[in-house]
């Protein structure tokens, strides 16, 4: 492989937001495990390893098609400007080619390896997220996270439908944890970033409603979040182990949520939205040990 070949693949490979697309697709796999009664069989692994090439595929879509819509906005963000569609080093064709061929793969992977359930909400999920939330919500209302994160929310849902064909409770409770995590979250990098999106020009909430404001909803949430976290034990989904974990986690977000709200910081922001990602990780993989040990 030449350089310049290897230098265009890790182009495509950074189109598809690599990190995130990883959180998706263990997100997804924790609601396949969820839904599986006990050790998974041979057929039911090799099901779920389809399921999550197959929403790897599509959520790889999704993020390349939204790095080609907010190729501008990501030029003036210091966040984003090295992505490869911000520095002009992938044409739109190339990015838009890339997003189709990827999202017709997926779908065609679960459609025909998984079922047709998980294909349509894949793809919806797909429609949510690239067209909804990237071209419509984000640029509209400064509740672009709180209502775009329903996507963001879908990929426990999806592996629950990988492996039993249907949508049921235990994946909708999985799918509100999710989708009430997000806006504390995005809202916390928004504050220490806040002066890239005022540049960028998008109605994010610390641009629009001030940076007090904006840590007052990050605190709200935090506490509903609690109450979500809570209910896979409340449901019979877990035992008093991941009980333990959640309500430490949950305490331990309110707990920097409360210290934001009290003395802002960019620094307390970087740590806040830090400590995000681990709750919302180290919360999924308490389920998974959860549900193996008990």
């Amino acid at each position: 492989m030449t350089a310049a070949t290897s230098s265009a693949w890790r182009q495509y490979y950074a189109l598809t937001k690599p990190r995130v697309v990883q959180l998706i697709v263990f997100c997804a796999l924790i609601g396949m495990v969820l839904a599986v009664p006990g050790a998974p069989r041979a057929p039911e692994l090799l099901l779920g390893l389809w399921a999550c090439v197959g929403i790897w595929l599509v959520a790889g879509a999704a993020a390349a098609f939204n790095c080609l819509v907010e190729k501008t906005i990501d030029s003036k963000m210091k966040r984003t400007a090295w992505r490869p569609t911000a520095k002009g080093e992938l044409s739109d064709r190339q990015a838009l080619l890339f997003s189709a061929a990827l999202c017709t793969l997926g779908s065609a992977i679960l459609y025909v390896m998984v079922n047709p359930l998980t294909m349509w909400l894949t793809f919806a999920t797909f429609v949510g997220y690239a067209i909804v939330y990237t071209v419509i919500l984000k640029p509209l209302t400064p509740q672009n996270i709180v209502i775009g994160g329903a996507s963001g929310a879908m990929p426990p849902v999806l592996g629950w439908a990988a492996m039993t064909g249907e949508v049921g409770p235990e994946a909708l409770i999985l799918f509100l944890i999710i989708f009430l995590w997000t806006p504390p979250h995005f809202w916390a990098l928004a504050l220490y970033r806040v002066e890239d999106y005022r540049k960028s020009g998008l109605p994010m909430l610390p641009v629009t409603h001030g940076n007090a404001f904006t840590r007052l909803q990050i605190l709200l949430y935090t506490v509903v979040l609690m109450a979500a976290c809570l209910m896979p034990f409340v449901y019979g989904m877990s035992s008093w182990l991941y009980l333990g974990v959640a309500a430490v986690l949950s305490i331990g977000f309110i707990a920097y949520a409360v210290a934001l709200f009290r003395v802002y910081s960019d620094e307390l922001a970087r740590k806040t939205f830090r400590f995000s990602l681990i709750h919302l990780s180290a919360l999924f993989a308490a389920l998974l040990v959860d549900h193996y040990l008990f």
